[in-house]
């Protein structure tokens, strides 16, 4: 096995993720990260099959972190325990079985349908501003607003500040999206989320008293019916808020990045519009919004020819799995007419995304009216620049011209 680095925070990794999985896959699938503390997943087959398999491998993240820190420290980042111990994207059945069919009903791919005009308007006004200035960085005057604004339509809030509860984003992403080279990680997303919790209680508090036709409105009468509890409300407030804009403003940013690198897909979508559902699967596929997720052994288990002991954790490579080439011919091309395209940008399993269905229309309708509106994209700055996360695939500026 030839010699694979283990810094995940090194910056040719954190650029180019592909190539580093490509390299991993082929020496040791398997990988145990000794920088890390865990095993890294990068075959399609192995990353499906642990996200299928609730029964073996939990997702309960902060039971585990509990586990390694001391009491003194649980208590010091309560603030984080509090929260994101109530998301269900961070438990097991039951918990999550029932937190997730509260929720299920209204992110349906034929619910979420209703939102495509109210979108695509969203999406004609903010396009306005960047016909007329044709440079600009694509994430912060599109990518993040975008979702952001959709989200909070969702939940009866358009009149929220979308750069403070980014601000307070980015401090929780710390956290979420493992920033593995940041000691204060914990410390700076207790800031985030206890300014996220102030910033929406009195919003809830205001749809317990007076309820409207919106998705807080909904939470709140879960509660009152004894389904969800004054916590768990809070707690997905701010998971909704945090997940519901975070990975489509990826999607949006690392998919405009894709067309700067292949400028003829553009113009076969702009020439074929009917192609925009294969498109967005296919920017998912190309350079996914999340890189990877992490699970625990329950029990011990093979995978791979290696054993995997009880209380491991495993970073399930969702990246590594999209460009495997056992599962995807030439994978570092992209293709908008591919077809099939069984990527795992969303998981897999009882924790494949919620928001999905959301994600894939507001992508849908992003990238509709660009090439409908606008030639293909320039990169005007070479050098990238992404926050240094194990998780995600995030930009923090992509200046482009078109």
């Amino acid at each position: 096995m030839s010699a694979i680095s283990d810094d995940l925070m090194a910056r040719d990794v954190l650029v180019d993720p592909h190539s580093y999985y490509h390299a991993l896959r082929a020496a040791d699938p398997v990988h145990w990260n000794e920088m890390w503390g865990g095993w890294i997943l990068t075959r399609y087959t192995d990353v499906v099959d642990v996200l299928r398999d609730a029964e073996r491998f939990s997702s309960d993240r902060m039971s585990y972190l509990a586990r390694e820190l001391s009491p003194q420290d649980q208590e010091k980042y309560r603030p984080i325990f509090d929260v994101l111990s109530q998301w269900m994207v961070f438990r097991d059945p039951p918990d999550h079985t029932r937190l997730r069919l509260l929720l299920n009903a209204r992110f349906t791919p034929r619910m979420v349908e209703r939102y495509r005009e109210r979108v695509r308007a969203i999406v004609e006004d903010l396009l306005k501003p960047i016909e007329a200035k044709r440079t600009i960085d694509m994430v912060r005057e599109f990518a993040y607003l975008v979702p952001l604004t959709v989200i909070l339509e969702l939940l009866g809030a358009p009149e929220l500040d979308r750069d403070l509860i980014k601000h307070w984003s980015e401090q929780l992403g710390v956290f979420f999206f493992l920033r593995a080279d940041e000691p204060r990680r914990r410390a700076i997303a207790c800031e985030g989320v206890t300014s996220l919790v102030e910033y929406l209680k009195p919003l809830i508090a205001d749809r317990a008293a007076r309820p409207r036709a919106d998705l807080t409105s909904e939470l709140v009468a879960a509660q009152k019916e004894g389904r969800l509890s004054e916590q768990e409300v809070l707690a997905t407030c701010v998971l909704l808020v945090f997940g519901g804009h975070e990975t489509t403003m990826n999607l949006i940013a690392n998919g405009t990045l894709a067309f700067c690198r292949f400028p003829a897909e553009w113009q076969h979508l702009k020439a074929q519009p009917q192609l925009i559902g294969p498109a967005v699967e296919e920017l998912l596929r190309y350079d996914s919004s999340v890189k990877a997720t992490v699970r625990w052994a329950k029990v011990e288990a093979q995978i791979g020819g290696k054993t995997i002991r009880a209380g491991d954790k495993m970073l399930i490579g969702l990246s590594a799995a999209n460009r495997d080439p056992q599962q995807f011919v030439d994978p570092d091309r992209l293709n908008i007419r591919r077809d099939p395209n069984p990527h795992v940008a969303f998981a897999h399993g009882i924790h494949v995304c919620l928001g999905a269905p959301l994600a894939r229309l507001e992508g849908q309708e992003a990238f509709a009216g660009l090439t409908r509106r606008l030639p293909p994209p320039r990169l005007t700055e070479q050098t990238l620049d992404y926050h240094p996360t194990v998780v995600s695939r995030a930009l923090r500026a992509l200046n482009v011209s078109f």
